[in-house]
C-alpha cells in the first residue's frame, strides 16, 4: 500500500470511491461541484490517496486554515474497510498539514443516521481521538450530521 498526494489523473479513482458511498452522502459522481472540489484539493496539495497495484483504495480531501483544519471527505473502498487504511490517510494528512496547537473538524453521520453504524464512521473517528460536538446541517440526502473535533497540542 502506498499513501501519496493525489494527482490530476486520480480523478476517476475518486469518482469510483464516491460511487460506493452516494447512498449515504447523496450524489457526487455526476456533480460538477464535486469534480471541482477534488481538482481544487489536488491542485492545492490537499488531496491524498492510498493505493495498491489494483488502483485507489481510499481518498481524502483536507482544508481549512490554521489553527482550524477540516477533514472534508474521506472514503475507503468497501473491499478495504476495516484494514487501517482510513487511519493511514488521516495520520498522513495530520502529519503533512497540521501543526499544533490546532483543532481538526470533520462532519460525519448523526447518531440516528442509518449510516452511523453501518459505515462505522463515528466509531472510527472516536478511535482516532475525535470527540462528538454539536449537530451540523443535514446532508444532501436529508440525513443527520454531527461535528467531531480533534484537539492537538
Amino acid at each position: 500500500m502506498t499513501v501519496r498526494p493525489a494527482r490530476p489523473d486520480d480523478l476517476p479513482g475518486f469518482l469510483a470511491l464516491a460511487a460506493e458511498v452516494e447512498h449515504w452522502f447523496g450524489p457526487m459522481v455526476a456533480e460538477p461541484g464535486f469534480h471541482r472540489a477534488v481538482r481544487r484539493n489536488i491542485d492545492r496539495g490537499l488531496a491524498t490517496v492510498i493505493e495498491d497495484d489494483r488502483g485507489l483504495l481510499g481518498g481524502l480531501l483536507f482544508g481549512g486554515k490554521p489553527p482550524l483544519r477540516h477533514l472534508h471527505w474521506l472514503v475507503v473502498a468497501e473491499r478495504a474497510r476495516g484494514t487501517g487504511l482510513g487511519r493511514a490517510l488521516v495520520e498522513d494528512a495530520l502529519r503533512r498539514h497540521v501543526r499544533a496547537p490546532a483543532v481538526v473538524e470533520v462532519v460525519t453521520f448523526g447518531p440516528d443516521h442509518p449510516g452511523a453504524v453501518t459505515s462505522g464512521a463515528r466509531v472510527f473517528y472516536e478511535r482516532l481521538g475525535f470527540t462528538p460536538a454539536e449537530a451540523a446541517e443535514p446532508g444532501p440526502e436529508g440525513g443527520s450530521r454531527q461535528v467531531y473535533r480533534l484537539h492537538l497540542g
